[in-house]
Parts: C-alpha cells; structure tokens; sequence
C-alpha cells in the first residue's frame, strides 16, 4: 500500500495515536474513544494491521490491538508520536 494513503487518514492517525498512548486496547474502545463505529473502526484496524503497523491478539472473542513492535514501520510511527507529542 502506498505511505500516502496510510497516513492520509485522520481516523487512522487517532487510532495510532491513542494506542500509542494507551498501549493495547479493545476494538470497542478504540472505536469509543475515536467516535467511530464499529465497522469503520474495524476496517482501519485491518488496513493497519495488513501494513504490519498493529497486530492482533484474540482472547477468546475479544480482539486487542497494539503496535507490532517487530515492525520498523510502527518503530518509526511510535518515534514521529513521540517527538510530535513532545514538541506541542
């Protein structure tokens, strides 16, 4: 996929946000606490998880989602939150 798209996003770039900032959350708390639905939110999810950004655990039938820190794309996307944060 191409960087444009990923990031042309402003759901996409809350969700990393947030779990950034919380660490490993629910698809319904994600989908809460970015006031989206649970089928928009679901479909951010899959498109980042598909890049390698996020990845998914399944405990039973909940599904929890952080950053896949084996991944330098969500190495690099945790750094530019980081600085960004820092800089307000």
């Amino acid at each position: 996929m191409e960087f444009e798209k990923v990031f042309s996003s402003m759901p996409r770039m809350k969700i990393l946000k947030l779990l950034y900032s919380l660490g490993q959350l629910n698809i319904s708390d994600i989908a809460r606490r970015t006031k989206m639905n649970f089928t928009t939110t679901d479909e951010h999810l899959r498109l980042l998880e598909s890049e390698g950004i996020v990845k998914q655990y399944l405990y039973g039938r909940i599904r929890l989602y952080s950053f896949n820190e084996a991944s330098e794309k969500a190495r690099v996307i945790q750094k530019l939150i980081q600085i960004w944060e820092q800089n307000k």
